[in-house]
């Protein structure tokens, strides 16, 4: 098996032009929308979080 790498940069660069980019307005979208499932997903765990702690608190008795 021969490796020839301007066989393969043609072949990369091929592959490359077949890909659809997105424009600027689908990035931006798509940007806005991760950061806030993450801040959705962040707010919803944080509040897990409390209300498991609160009930460990009660049932040890601890520091309330």
């Amino acid at each position: 098996m021969a490796l020839n790498p301007v066989k393969f940069v043609r072949e990369v660069r091929q592959e490359v032009a077949k890909v659809t980019w997105p424009g600027r307005k689908e990035t931006m979208v798509t940007t806005g929308l991760v950061f806030a499932m993450a801040a959705v997903a962040a707010i919803f765990f944080f509040v897990v979080d409390q209300v498991i702690g609160l009930g460990v608190r009660a049932l040890f008795s601890v520091g309330i």
